[in-house]
């Protein structure tokens, strides 16, 4: 049996008690188990992959090119994006929707850590939810229906997250609010995922995960926040702004010879 402290609340995220005790509903034990599994692997790895991918822009637009490149020679790549994206982010997405309605929310009447944490849990997957369809929209609908290429990535973000209406950035301020609902919905079930899978099963452990996992969250947001900050200002924060290419970068490591008198 597992010893969690995540019992103040009526539900854990990605489990349920009450149905982890009935041998009876153990079909739903099942899906909730897989909706829990596919929250990690792949969807969680696609985001991190994600993140890294769009950081490349922080080096340069070759570089965010190149890296978008290699992702669209690898071999297979529509089973894998159909397999290995879609069809578990749209079985994550819809269960995890049907989930949240059916939820209880006790928040207000018993205000712990654990109770408001399931219900940001919930809140966020539905953000996160509205904002990958929206940037889907963006980039691969655009693909698919016109054609979009490759190169037209780097400066199609470029133009939506610095462009403002009436003095304010809307696109870039909804991708903040989206991101910050993927890391914190990535961050807050991987701690959740430990404890539901039996990988955490003490106090002390699942203390000691649930600070690694805000840890990782913590950098993700950094690294996706930097990045969006670039696209929309251009301003780096975590690189010096002068390199803004390989050429560039080789010759401020290597200065032409002092010319002779």
């Amino acid at each position: 049996m597992e010893v969690s402290y995540y019992s103040t609340a009526l539900t854990v995220p990605g489990t349920s008690s009450s149905l982890d005790e009935a041998p009876a509903n153990h079909g739903i034990f099942l899906l909730k188990r897989l909706h829990s599994l596919c929250g990690v692997v792949p969807v969680g790895v696609f985001l991190l992959e994600h993140l890294w991918t769009n950081s490349k822009a922080l080096q340069s637009e070759d570089a965010f090119l190149g890296a978008v490149n290699d992702l669209q020679s690898l071999p297979y790549l529509p089973l894998i994006e159909i397999f290995g994206i879609f069809l578990p982010l749209g079985f994550h997405a819809l269960y995890g929707v049907y989930l949240a309605l059916l939820g209880r929310q006790n928040g207000i009447r018993y205000p712990y850590a654990r109770n408001w944490l399931y219900l940001l849990q919930r809140l966020s997957g539905v953000v996160t939810l509205v904002f990958i369809v929206y940037h889907l929209g963006e980039f691969r609908v655009q693909k698919l229906l016109h054609g979009m290429q490759a190169d037209a990535f780097y400066p199609t973000l470029q133009a939506h997250l610095s462009s403002t209406t009436w003095g304010i950035p809307w696109v870039a301020t909804l991708y903040l609010v989206g991101l910050g609902a993927s890391v914190f919905h990535f961050a807050n079930g991987l701690s959740c995922f430990c404890v539901s899978w039996g990988i955490t099963a003490t106090r002390t452990a699942q203390r000691r995960v649930a600070v690694a996992c805000w840890a990782i969250g913590l950098a993700l947001f950094l690294v996706g926040s930097s990045t969006l900050l670039f696209f929309a200002t251009g301003t780096r924060l975590y690189l010096r702004s002068e390199i803004s290419s390989p050429a560039h970068a080789h010759a401020m490591a290597c200065p032409p010879a002092p010319r002779s008198p």
